[in-house]
């Protein structure tokens, strides 16, 4: 994937740091192509704490590192190649239940989540969206 998953993977490591800006993060995320796994005609998804990840490496060599893990070893994988703003505007949203995404999981030091909050998926299936309206003006 070139330069575009080595500047998500950098992003990804100076939040890890505690330094770096989360918008550029965002924005970086939103640009790259992202490699999703595909098993049975589906992108490639876990559930943990009442979330459904969609699961995105930035480069053949994160996937690779997940094949071996959690798919066919060091046989081929078959993948999508999407833009991170299509996984979170359009994918997640059809899922139809809470969704977000999930970079890198193979990677212990260098994953990230993009939960399903507002700012990051649209407003409309954020679990966060109106929270704390119902007190406003008061």
């Amino acid at each position: 994937m070139g330069r575009a998953g080595t500047a998500l993977a950098e992003q990804i490591a100076e939040r890890r740091a505690g330094v770096g800006d989360p918008r550029a993060l965002l924005g970086e995320m939103r640009r790259s192509i992202l490699l999703v796994p595909v098993a049975s005609d589906s992108l490639w998804s876990a559930r943990m704490g009442g979330v459904r990840w969609i699961c995105g490496f930035s480069d053949e060599a994160a996937l690779a590192r997940f094949a071996v893990l959690h798919g066919p070893g060091d046989q081929p994988m078959d993948y999508a190649a999407l833009l991170g703003a299509r996984i979170v505007d359009e994918i997640v949203p059809a899922l139809g239940e809470p969704a977000g995404l999930a970079v890198n999981i193979a990677d212990e030091d260098g994953s990230m989540f993009f939960p399903p909050v507002t700012g990051i998926v649209p407003d409309a299936v954020a679990v966060d969206a109106g929270v704390g309206e119902e007190g406003a003006g008061r």
